[in-house]
């Protein structure tokens, strides 16, 4: 039987249901803490998903069992829910737009353990604010191999002029963003993170892929370029991830992630380190969201 009440927040009624729902059944992690874990990481997490339209990831009986992405926010949604309209090919879909604490809250409560934004915002569906790195172990590669890729990527953007910033994907890899915030179209900077990735690869072949075939990624990182395009979403910083533990996509310093590599310590943080985190060192990915760098020529790799 569904156990239903009503949390107030910010002045509105959110239902909420099954609260003692174990959703990590290997840590005892429920419903009732992923609502938590949102609602108190709430204050740096939305600013990432504020303007954005974003695809759910909902796992209704917990990380081991069904799930499904949705794209279309439910028909069921609150009045007070936001959504933005997307016209496609085929038709249009109305996705989710989560800016507030009970919108945060009315997702959570859906088992949406994960929120996966675009690289732009619902004003401007053409224009991504940053530039996205996913790089991806190919067994026996790790973390610590992503974390050796990911500082050569540092060097190569700041022999450019950029600053990048990184992140745990909060499951086996990472990420490298780079702030743009400039005018700058989708073409351009799928065409340049393409060009960075090959360039990489040319520079570290044993240890860099650019190419998607999974037969080339053995011991290798592959550098997903392909993140950079208008249809395809990236886990967001702060975001749970559905693993047998409650990991979480985390900023991190190049500082940290050399230390890590040095140190052959891997970097993973739970719910419970990263609140400890953003007490201590706030926000370290809120410079994607502000700093303006230009879009460098693509002549200019060599």
């Amino acid at each position: 039987m569904s156990k239903k009440t009503q949390l107030e927040i910010e002045g509105v009624e959110v239902p909420v249901s099954n609260l003692d729902k174990v959703m990590y059944p290997e840590t005892g992690f429920t419903k009732g803490d992923v609502i938590d874990y949102y609602i108190r990481i709430a204050e740096h997490l939305l600013p990432h998903l504020k303007a954005r339209a974003l695809t759910l990831k909902r796992y209704p009986d917990g990380v081991n069992k069904f799930f499904f992405y949705e794209k279309q926010c439910p028909a069921h949604r609150p009045d007070w829910m936001k959504t933005t309209r997307v016209a496609k090919t085929d038709g249009q879909i109305d996705y989710c737009v989560i800016d507030t604490l009970p919108s945060l809250v009315w997702a959570a409560n859906l088992a949406n353990l994960e929120f996966h934004t675009f690289l732009h915002r619902k004003t401007a569906v053409t224009r991504p604010t940053a530039l996205a790195f996913d790089l991806d172990p190919g067994p026996p590669a790790d973390i610590l191999t992503c974390c050796k890729v990911g500082l050569y990527l540092k060097d190569f953007f700041e022999a450019l002029g950029l600053q990048s910033f990184p992140k745990t994907s909060g499951s086996k890899g990472m990420q490298v963003y780079v702030p743009l915030n400039t005018a700058v179209t989708y073409e351009k900077t799928k065409a340049f993170a393409l060009a960075v990735a090959k360039a990489l690869e040319t520079q570290f072949p044993d240890l860099v892929v650019s190419n998607m075939l999974k037969k080339l990624r053995k011991g290798k990182i592959l550098l997903d370029w392909s993140q950079n395009d208008d249809h395809k979403t990236t886990i967001c910083v702060y975001s749970l991830r559905a693993k047998d533990h409650p990991t979480v996509s985390t900023p991190l310093t190049w500082d940290e992630v050399a230390s890590a590599l040095k140190r052959k310590k891997k970097l993973s943080f739970e719910t419970k380190d990263v609140l400890k985190r953003v007490k201590k060192m706030g926000d370290l990915f809120a410079p994607v969201l502000t700093l303006k760098q230009k879009l460098p020529a693509i002549q200019s790799i060599a």
